[in-house]
């Protein structure tokens, strides 16, 4: 792969979906304040409608192995940056552990302070889905979801949900803390899918 600044401005445009413009910084945008983290106390709890519902440290989670997805990031406020390197457990790990149930067909993200993204089984089943804990070779900065983030790289940014506490697997969409303000229930950059006045009729009944 070529260095990025050696690519021609036409093959990164072709990366980069409408709407958004390329940044070569990584803005910090989240609600509420950032939480400490303990090691001791902390844990990442995967239940709901799975066969066997478990909670994992973070060495157990970092035991069962890691790896590297390059991707490109777009938020829904308009910027996006390019091939960055994200290393963590593919969230179909997870899922395999637990034993989906055929009735599952949304995931849940529960965060620190509350905080809840929604997402399709379907979109979370896809191969570069992970739950991260680094960035481009590092420890994840406290800022940007230190110790543990989700990283979905096919859905807008806020989808990716910093400091990941649950997973849990749901029949039923349930709006996360963005997606009941007014955002939309899949976000597909590709698509423009911002607002949830974009969403067609029994939107929250499909994948």
């Amino acid at each position: 792969m070529k260095p990025f600044g050696q690519r021609h401005p036409e093959e990164i445009a072709m990366r980069v979906p409408a709407g958004q413009r390329l940044v070569k910084t990584w803005p910090v945008l989240h609600y509420g304040s950032i939480p400490a983290f303990d090691e001791e106390t902390w844990n990442l709890e995967v239940s709901g409608l799975v066969e066997k519902p478990y909670r994992l440290t973070y060495a157990e989670l970092k035991a069962l192995g890691s790896q590297d997805v390059r991707a490109n990031m777009h938020c829904v406020t308009g910027w996006s940056t390019l091939d960055n390197t994200w290393t963590g457990v593919p969230f179909r790990v997870l899922a395999e552990k637990a034993g989906v149930r055929p009735e599952a067909k949304w995931v849940i993200a529960h965060c620190e302070h509350g905080y809840a993204s929604d997402l399709s089984l379907e979109a979370m089943m896809d191969d570069d889905v992970l739950v991260a804990w680094a960035h481009d070779g590092q420890d994840l900065t406290p800022e940007h979801g230190f110790p543990l983030r989700l990283v979905v790289p096919k859905r807008y940014a806020w989808k990716s949900a910093k400091w990941l506490r649950g997973l849990e697997f749901v029949a039923h969409n349930e709006r996360g803390f963005w997606e009941v303000r007014g955002y939309h229930i899949h976000g597909d950059p590709w698509r423009e899918e911002r607002y949830s006045y974009q969403e067609g009729p029994g939107a929250e009944l499909e994948p």
